[in-house]
């Protein structure tokens, strides 16, 4: 395992141990970055109307499309370590 993905898999379990759960924006950012950075772009169709979390996942998610998975991987690290400041 790349020493990249040691510390991405690490700020995944960090993120869970936050003494604050963080505003919906930041877990939005949090979501979407993860996402990125362990499947890469979106994929699967959008959710429908009703299903507001699910859309605005999906659409946080679709604003990173064509970033890579390392710089995605990177800045999740970056927002969790940020975070437990």
């Amino acid at each position: 395992m790349s020493d990249l993905k040691a510390k991405f898999t690490k700020a995944a379990e960090d993120v869970k141990q936050l003494k604050e759960r963080p505003d919906n924006d930041t877990l939005l950012k949090l979501y979407a970055l993860y996402k990125q950075g362990s499947e890469g772009d979106v994929s699967g169709p959008k959710p429908g109307f009703f299903d507001f979390v699910g859309t605005a996942k999906y659409e946080a998610w679709a604003k990173l499309k064509g970033m890579k998975a390392d710089e995605a991987m990177q800045k999740y690290i970056d927002l969790v370590k940020k975070l437990s400041g």
